[in-house]
């Protein structure tokens, strides 16, 4: 391991760095060529490569492709086109999947070690006072600045029995020896969805258990309906209901009780009830950086934190916990550094989603109820896939677009679309959003192919009643 370059202080601590960042996901990418004059070191507890690389959003859609495929008998069967599905190797699609991605983690970190101005800690690391570190390693280490990249982790709940079963989180379940015949999933959110359709459509039984009344609740409210309704149909769904207790079975099985009265048993728990900031690993309160009730690492809109010297960007201080948020956050972060006398903010008006699943789901900006709490003079339209050419040669009769914008201004504030090439068709209604191309000029100020599926968003567009 290269020592970087650094020094050694005076004071009786270990080496002394002109930078240190803390998580190995965006934060390792911002630490380029621009860098390398600095000595720089980089500290990273867990997997490297951070949540995304290893145990997010590449490998579970990785997993959705398959899983979509699987799915296709069904939607074919609608076309007078019979197909079969005849079963999924499941340490096939696991291997293919890690195969590719765990070499990726290895050969980043060996990289990063062969790095001349760059020092890799691979321990826990925690702040023992202002910009100082213990590495977890024996040694304690000082920075000029610092970047709090540490991420987020899976939140498991403390129910009774829950130490005495095998509990699954996204971190782990992807990796099983085999297909369950049986799961049941805790949580209504982006990795309940998912899952649900990686499973059921790979043939699992699934059972869903969420405890508000819908699921995707956070999205726009038709939205929301359309998307529990679809999965009503493709798992065994239990909402407004929580478990009251879980208990071993044989093997790694898992019987659980819930509070509507029923229970199962199944081959497999996998809890995605959310994530919470890895903050408090750190004993940030020895640094003078401050956190909100919610575990966030409090930022400006330059990224910097509470204490001098210090920045954060990813999941540790953002609420969208989404990995293209913290790689812009990770450019302005690097420019900040970079350039301390003309910095810049970072831009989250219009901070896009998608969840892939089936059906997919991806929206920008406000929900209809959040633009009406603003006091904003919404237009409203909703247009349904099977309005158009392309969603008649699919026979859709459950998908749309919903569109709000503000009569006052002509520009859209929010966009959702649930439906077959959700995460593709929302793109150039967030590039509209971001440069300020209002309604109409977009509707009209452009050719759309005839007969693609992007004319559901400029009938949309039309029936906006501005």
């Amino acid at each position: 391991m290269s020592d970087g370059g650094a020094s050694r202080t005076a004071d009786g601590d270990g080496r002394h760095f002109d930078l240190a960042v803390i998580g190995s996901g965006s934060g390792n990418s911002l630490i380029d060529e621009q860098f390398a004059d600095q000595r720089v070191a980089l500290l990273e507890r867990g997997t490297f490569g951070g949540t995304c690389l290893n145990v997010g959003c590449i490998p579970t859609k990785m997993f959705v492709l398959p899983a979509d495929h699987a799915a296709s008998p069904a939607q074919a069967e609608r076309l007078g086109v019979r197909l079969r599905y005849d079963g999924v190797d499941w340490p096939a699609v696991r291997d293919r999947i890690f195969g590719r991605i765990d070499p990726i983690s290895a050969g980043g970190e060996q990289w990063r070690r062969e790095n001349e101005n760059v020092t890799l800690f691979r321990a826990e690391a925690k702040f023992v006072g202002e910009r100082r570190i213990d590495t977890g390693t024996g040694e304690v280490i000082t920075a000029d600045k610092i970047v709090l990249a540490a991420g987020s982790r899976a939140v498991v709940p403390s129910w009774p029995g829950i130490d005495q079963v095998t509990v699954h989180t996204s971190d782990t379940v992807m990796r099983l020896d085999r297909l369950p015949e049986s799961i049941m999933i805790i949580g209504g959110g982006f990795v309940a969805a998912e899952f649900a359709h990686v499973f059921g459509a790979f043939g699992a039984k699934v059972i869903m258990v969420n405890r508000s009344g819908a699921l995707l609740r956070q999205e726009d409210a038709e939205i929301s309906a359309r998307f529990t309704a679809a999965m009503r149909e493709q798992v065994e769904l239990h909402l407004d209901t929580t478990v009251t207790r879980v208990d071993p079975l044989a093997g790694d099985r898992v019987a659980v009780q819930l509070s509507n009265g029923d229970s199962h048993q199944v081959d497999v728990l996998l809890v995605a009830t959310g994530r919470t900031p890895n903050s408090d690993t750190l004993d940030l309160a020895r640094t003078g950086v401050e956190v909100d009730d919610a575990g966030l690492v409090r930022v400006d809109s330059r990224q910097q934190t509470t204490a001098d010297g210090i920045w954060a960007l990813g999941d540790i201080c953002s609420p969208w916990q989404l990995k293209h948020v913290a790689n812009h956050e990770a450019r302005i972060v690097q420019h900040n550094l970079l350039h301390p006398d003309d910095a810049i903010e970072a831009d989250h008006r219009f901070v896009p989603h998608a969840v892939f699943s089936d059906p997919q789901v991806a929206a920008v900006g406000l929900t209809e109820a959040e633009a009406r709490s603003r006091g904003i003079d919404v237009a409203v339209a909703v247009q349904d896939y099977g309005t158009v050419a392309y969603g008649w040669a699919m026979e859709d009769t459950s998908h749309c677009c919903k569109l709000v914008a503000d009569r006052a201004t002509g520009q859209l504030v929010g966009a959702h679309l649930i439906g077959p090439q959700a995460s593709t068709l929302v793109q150039p209604l967030i590039q509209a959003m971001s440069f300020g191309l209002g309604v109409a000029d977009m509707a009209r100020g452009q050719y759309w192919i005839h007969p693609a599926l992007p004319e559901v968003i400029e009938n949309a567009l039309l029936a906006l009643a501005l």
